[in-house]
């Protein structure tokens, strides 16, 4: 099933919710393209066949969305050894197909009182996965419209929101010492290219930095975002060698992409 069909799908089960719900992950970066102040590039975008689904951990989610997603073809696989367990909304009977996930903040320590581990929520008929740092995808959230016009099969036109391209690179750069070495190359192409997409919107990136993220940040959060992005992105490292390997219609050389990141991320976060 083409990926934005299966995309479109998800949406239309979602809508009673999505005013609680950002868009987050790969499909995030894919949604900028839909941005007015996007440059629109000649590079196709990153695919993914994965919806990460946030929602702010006092979000009010009422209804069936697991009931809703059913209905529209998903349905629930899980895994891990959590209480409630992880778990993936899949289209269709290809495990390797396209597939949903929900995702809330982890606030505070990582285990329950009760001592165990503090991973997992269950809200709405769904069950999410508690992260660390992702309540800065919901600070000062953007939103596109998205319709068949546009390129997306949606039933009817629809407004999805995504979090603003500075909280999705500084979050990106936050986890990524968490991350596995391939899911580090991909968010280094990930911060590569959503850089270049706003290219010409530095100075408003810059804006968004200084008014709405660093007012509401703690100082430790901060000072790892300062050293982290200039850690990540001072040499050529495997990471970037191995994300400018991703890209299949075009050429891009690891020192590039390198200097590329460290110039935009000076450039907003300086």
């Amino acid at each position: 099933m083409d990926d934005l069909i299966a995309f479109a799908r998800l949406l239309d089960a979602l809508r009673p919710w999505l005013d609680a719900l950002v868009i987050v992950g790969g499909w995030a970066h894919r949604l900028y393209r839909f941005d007015p102040l996007v440059r629109h590039p000649v590079y196709r975008p990153v695919i993914t066949k994965d919806a990460d689904l946030a929602f702010a951990s006092n979000a009010s989610l009422t209804g069936n969305i697991a009931a809703a997603l059913a209905a529209a073809g998903f349905s629930q696989h899980f895994s891990g050894d959590d209480i409630p367990p992880i778990t993936e909304y899949r289209l269709g009977a290809d495990q390797h197909g396209f597939f949903a996930e929900f995702l809330t903040p982890l606030l505070g320590g990582s285990l329950r009182r009760d001592g165990s581990v503090n991973a997992t929520v269950r809200i709405a008929g769904i069950i999410a996965q508690k992260l660390r740092y992702l309540d800065l995808l919901l600070i000062s959230p953007w939103s596109v419209h998205l319709s068949p016009d546009a390129g997306v099969p949606v039933q009817r036109a629809i407004v999805v929101t995504i979090p603003n391209p500075v909280s999705f690179i500084a979050q990106r750069i936050l986890i990524h010492g968490r991350r596995k070495p391939d899911k580090r190359a991909q968010d280094a192409l990930y911060i590569h290219d959503t850089l270049d997409l706003f290219g010409a919107q530095l100075p408003v990136l810059r804006a968004i930095w200084q008014e709405n993220l660093q007012p509401t940040l703690v100082a430790k959060t901060l000072r790892a975002v300062q050293r982290l992005r200039r850690e990540q992105f001072a040499v050529v490292t495997d990471v970037h060698r191995s994300a400018a390997r991703i890209p299949q219609d075009r050429s891009l050389a690891p020192d590039r992409l390198r200097a590329a990141c460290a110039y935009g991320l000076d450039a907003i976060f300086g």
